[in-house]
């Protein structure tokens, strides 16, 4: 299944490829029933999936006559987190190597998941503009990852659990101030440009996947194919990443997790080849929507 968030303020859902988009705000009009906070907010709905989709049941997944009204544009699933997206730093190997090669650095692979966190306010949708930030910031880069959603609360998650804590996938452009990220000597501040990542467009369920997702994901710059990567490569899975995340912090519905990005990055070329104005990046997973965007 999909899910989306649209304005104003209502989410949607679809049963797959080809389906009809149902805006549950409207499916409670047709009934004649009060609008319900999971209708209009999608951690509310995550975290009680179950029962607003027996709510609507199979015959209101396939009404098309259901679709968010004219007018209304599509914001990133969760267009305003609740708390800071988790992220993990250097899970591909292939990108630790060239993060090393252009520092002239020795390679070194951390034994546990390395963890920081941006802040709400960087996320932006599918279709809106990167905001490059001139004024501070001279070397913008992408990072196509695969983002896990969180729809069920939880503390010391073991990884057999995982998938029962899960909303699901979707995309995320982890837009990243080298200079700043550097400079600071730390990655927080580099990481959370206002208005700079990309997140979506649609939150797709573990079953579409199996479960876990074995997927390959790429990222073009437009047009040229700069990542290529495939989640068998990370180096801690989705199930131990959530599992060490886990041990001291709840995770709450509605948190977002990025899992780290592959090689090809901007800085790694020699030279470098930052974002510069008027660029398209597009990030593509298999068995997720494309997000794309331009930048600013």
């Amino acid at each position: 299944m999909r899910f989306y968030t649209f304005s104003p303020a209502r989410v949607a859902v679809s049963a797959g490829a080809g389906a009809p988009l149902v805006d549950l705000v409207a499916a409670a009009g047709a009934r004649g029933e009060p609008v319900q906070p999971w209708m209009t907010d999608m951690v509310a709905f995550v975290a009680n999936s179950e029962a607003a989709l027996a709510w609507l049941g199979a015959d209101g997944l396939r009404r098309d006559d259901l679709a968010p009204p004219a007018g209304s544009r599509m914001l990133a699933p969760i267009p305003r987190p609740r708390r800071n997206v988790f992220c993990v730093g250097r899970n591909y190997l292939e990108h630790i190597r060239e993060g090393a090669a252009s520092r002239g650095t020795a390679v070194e692979v951390s034994e546990v998941p390395i963890f920081f966190t941006k802040t709400p306010e960087t996320i932006i949708a599918d279709g809106d503009t990167i905001d490059p930030h001139r004024d501070v910031v001279g070397r913008l880069d992408y990072e196509c990852e695969l983002a896990v959603i969180i729809g069920r609360a939880g503390r010391g998650i073991r990884k057999d659990d995982v998938l029962r804590h899960i909303a699901g996938y979707t995309l995320f452009n982890d837009v990243t101030a080298r200079d700043l990220q550097r400079a600071h000597q730390q990655w927080f501040l580099g990481k959370s440009l206002d208005a700079s990542s990309p997140v979506g467009p649609a939150i797709i369920t573990p079953d579409e996947f199996g479960g876990l997702p074995r997927i390959r994901l790429r990222c073009l710059v437009d047009g040229e194919v700069r990542q290529n990567m495939h989640t068998d490569e990370m180096i801690f899975d989705i199930p131990t990443v959530i599992e060490s995340l886990s041990r001291a912090i709840t995770l709450q519905a509605g948190d977002i997790i990025a899992t780290g990005t592959g090689s090809g990055v901007g800085s790694a070329f020699n030279p470098p080849r930052f974002l510069t104005a008027g660029q398209v990046v597009r990030c593509e997973g298999e068995g997720l929507l494309p997000l794309e965007n331009r930048v600013g």
